[in-house]
Formats: C-alpha cells, structure tokens, sequence
C-alpha cells in the first residue's frame, strides 16, 4: 500500500465520526448515525495501540450521545438508549479485538526476531572488500509468515580467486536451513581445492545427494538447491566465470549505465539432481571490466508480484541505471521491489553485489 493509502486508513476511524455527525444533522429523525459511530473503534482497533483504540472509541461514544441529544426531540427515549449502548458495546468490543492483535503481533514480531537471528547466524555478512573487490549483500526475510527461508550465499578469497554461490533451497523450515549450512559448508571447503567451477558443483552435489539418502518422503527424492556460482580469477584478468545450476540469471551493469544478463549457454539442472543430467558442468566465460557491478539474487526479487500480479523485472529497472557501489545498487533494488509489491515480498530475498574497482 502507498504512503497515502495508509495515511487515508489510518484517518479513516475520525473520517467516520464526522461523517456519522454530518450524516445525521442532515437526514431526518428516522435515520440513525450509529452505524458510523460503531465501525469507527472497529477499524481503529488493528491499526492503532490500545490507547490509541480507545480515544476512538470514547470519541465516537460521545458522538453518539450527542446526536441524540441533538434530535432527542424526534426520537422516543427507548431508541436514543438503545443507539447509545449499541455503540458502547461495539466500542468493549473493539478493545477486546485490539488487545487480541497487539499480543500476535507481539509474538510474530518475536518470532520473526528469532528466525532473522538465525538466518544471519547462518548468512554472516561479507567483508566490506575481499582480494580489491567491493562487497554487499542483503538478506530481507518475507513478513507474510515467520518461517526461516533457504536462500543463502557465501564468499571465499581462495588460491583460483574470489569463488561466491548464491542459492535457493527448494522449502522453508529447519530443513532448508539445515540444507543450507550443508551448501555453504561444502562450498567453503570445495571452493579452496578444487581447481574448476565445476569440480566445485561437483562437489556440493554429491553433499546434497548424501543428505537426500537421510531425508524421508518427498525431500528424499525432490529435494533441490538452485544455486549460480562464480568465479572471479585472481591473476588480475577482466574475467568472470559464472556456473549456473537453474538459477535466476545474474546480472552485470557497466559504469556507463548498459546491462547485460548473463543467461547460461547451456540450461543446467538444479543442484541434487544433477544424477538426472546428460553433460558435465562447464563454465560461462564473460568480461568483467572494471567499474562494473555484479547483481546475484534469488527468485524472491523476479517472482515478487504487483497488485496486478505483474512480476518484478529487474533487468528493464537498473538498465541505464549507474551506481557508485554495490551497497547503493541492492539498497535501490530491495527499495524498488516494496515499491512493486506495495509492502513486504512474498518471498524471502538474498542478494549480493560485488564491483571491480576502477584501474583493476
């Protein structure tokens, strides 16, 4: 919702009270205001604290009493009361509701502390800079529920250079967390001794097909981690090596504001079920110029959805678009996605920017 669409809500408790007043000095004795006087602590209730809940309703009690008064001489006695204590009771009512959703919000809002502590005990943020490079990464959790996300990512300075996977396990829960460590456990190692990409996809798969053989059920035979990893050479090169693995293209923005995405040559499977797959991993190879930024992300930023359920497309957003650093680039994106979504995604987002420096 727009900053103006929550300022009207917000105004509306008071928009009914003087609308229940107006109402009545306008229409005849017969017609009763109390509708607009009730409605008024009801919409307030979720929207306001408890205080805040119950000024509406004095406020919309004493309205009530005085348009009564105001016509008591076309109206009988037993209906006036009957008005007046409709209102107070629909106003009781509405405090019981807002002491409802104070405390859930009170636990969610625990909760979903929680579920963050653990997601960045698991997603540590990257240094700043790492081997010249320039660093950023962002984790926002979606609000809709509390549940921790599988979206990961992770960066090594290795003895091949700079190696990073973001990635997406299929699920939510402690088991795609669980899933999770296992990815970013078995990259860390794997990243510092293998000489390839993909002898590092290699490796992560066979991690994931020896934690499938101890799951049961679906996870045993439809457990999946999308994952795109790369790998920028430390010989000082202008070359990216990028190994996707049925994840949302990365994308590279030059310092002169043009946008390339860098879409595998070859569609490859999902990580865990590479069994199924009929050719080797191979590598993209691409220029990296220096002054450009990388953008990874999960498919929390391509598959979050407008009031019109319209995708986000971040590639049509940043082209043309220059940035100093890769900390302005996913603070824009992640501002520009609430922008779409009119809130919180759907979806849990993970993303990371790296940037080459300028004379690299």
């Amino acid at each position: 919702m727009s900053w103006s669409g929550r300022l009207l809500v917000r105004r509306l408790p008071a928009i009914l009270i003087v609308g229940g007043v107006v109402f009545d000095m306008g229409t005849p004795a017969s017609y009763t205001a109390a509708p607009f006087f009730s409605a008024a602590p009801l919409v307030a209730a979720p929207l306001f604290s408890l205080r805040g809940t119950a000024l509406t309703a004095l406020a919309a009690l004493l309205g009530e009493i005085w348009v009564v008064t105001y016509r008591s001489a076309g109206q009988n006695y037993s209906e006036s009361v009957t008005e007046i204590v409709t209102v107070l009771v629909v106003a009781l009512l509405a405090l019981g509701i807002n002491r409802v959703v104070r405390t859930a919000d009170a636990r969610l809002a625990s909760v979903r502390d929680v579920s963050e502590a653990a997601q960045r005990a698991v997603l540590p943020m990257p240094p700043e800079r790492l081997a010249g490079l320039a660093l950023a990464a962002r984790y926002v959790g979606a609000r809709a529920d509390a549940r921790i996300g599988g979206d990961l990512y992770a960066v090594q300075d290795t003895p091949h250079g700079v190696r990073l996977i973001v990635g997406d396990v299929r699920g939510k829960g402690l088991e795609a967390v669980e899933t999770a460590v296992i990815v970013i456990g078995a990259f860390r190692e794997a990243a510092e001794q293998e000489s390839t990409l993909g002898a590092v996809a290699g490796r992560l798969e066979r991690a994931l097909q020896r934690e499938g053989g101890r799951r049961n059920g679906v996870e045993r035979t439809e457990g999946f981690t999308t994952a795109v990893l790369a790998e920028i050479p430390a010989d000082g090169q202008s070359v990216l090596r990028v190994l996707n693995r049925g994840h949302p293209s990365p994308l590279l923005l030059t310092p002169d504001g043009g946008l390339r995405e860098l879409a595998p040559a070859a569609p490859a499977l999902p990580l865990g079920l590479g069994e199924m797959a009929s050719r080797p991993d191979r590598p993209d190879e691409t220029f990296f110029p220096a002054g450009a930024l990388l953008l990874f992300f999960t498919d929390g930023v391509t598959e979050a959805r407008d009031l019109l359920g319209r995708f986000y497309n971040p590639s049509s957003k940043l082209r043309g678009c220059r940035f100093p650093g890769p900390d302005v680039l996913l603070d824009t994106v992640v501002e520009d996605v609430a922008r779409h979504t009119g809130g919180a995604p759907a979806d849990d987002m993970a993303l990371l920017a790296v940037q080459r420096p300028m004379g690299a």
